[in-house]
């Protein structure tokens, strides 16, 4: 008897939503948030454009109308991340550090872009999440890189695999490079005393959405193999439990 195939399984086709879905969040959640603090803006009761249009940083939401979407966002995402599942104890020890991570960039605020004066707590939390935001991109990439990239012995490695596998390469590449970028311009800013760049904005929504395009893939949203395919991995794996 041929097991059943995953695409009518619905335990792993509720697995793969959730993948996917934290890809959706992943990438919505930059526009979502520019878009939410200037609608709040012109429907608030001075009707006028928020001052600057779009934050620094993503982080900077936190101040902002969007608050709670920011928060609620990166606690849907540690939340699955925390949960995920793998091949072995690497994978779940990956998804356990970037679900941590990620929640401690939710609950240890940056610097706030419009204060003068910050005290020890302040550095403390403005340190924290600098550096729980720089760890969490490390694993993630980590995780395209190396562990998305994994096969099971018993599944036929595919065509539409090999695209995979270069998405997640790609993927974790793009989000290293952007980490590489953040880091050093916040570091510029603090040790030049002056709010951070605007392009710290731009390179988290593109570490953002490539870590989103990258769940997006391994949900099964993107590059899913083709139904032939897919029966002969069935097949091939019911060969070998006969």
């Amino acid at each position: 008897m041929l097991p059943r195939s995953t695409s009518k399984n619905p335990v792993v086709l509720s697995y793969y939503t959730m993948r996917r879905m934290v890809g959706l969040i992943a990438i919505v959640m930059p526009f979502a948030l520019a878009a939410g603090s200037i609608f709040a803006s012109l429907l608030g009761p001075n009707h006028h454009l928020p001052h600057p249009i779009l934050q620094r940083t993503i982080s900077d939401y936190y101040y902002t109308s969007m608050r709670d979407y920011y928060v609620g966002s990166l606690c849907a995402i540690a939340g699955f991340l925390a949960c995920s599942r793998g091949y072995d104890l690497h994978d779940e020890i990956a998804g356990y550090l970037a679900g941590t991570c990620a929640l401690g960039v939710a609950f240890c605020p940056s610097f706030n872009p419009t204060g003068s004066y910050y005290t020890q707590m302040d550095y403390a939390f403005g340190f924290s999440h600098t550096a729980f935001a720089a760890l969490m991109y490390l694993v993630l990439s980590y995780i395209c890189i190396f562990l998305f990239r994994k096969s099971s012995p018993e599944k036929h490695f595919t065509s539409r695999k090999q695209d995979r596998n270069r998405i997640y390469a790609s993927s974790g590449i793009i989000m290293v490079g952007c980490m590489i970028v953040m880091v050093g311009l916040t570091i510029r800013s603090l040790v030049a005393r002056r709010h951070p760049s605007h392009l710290l904005f731009w390179c988290e929504s593109l570490a953002l959405c490539a870590f989103g395009i990258a769940w997006l893939t391994k949900g099964e949203g993107l590059m899913r193999d083709k139904s032939h395919n897919h029966n002969h991995a069935v097949a091939h794996a019911a060969v070998g439990l006969s």
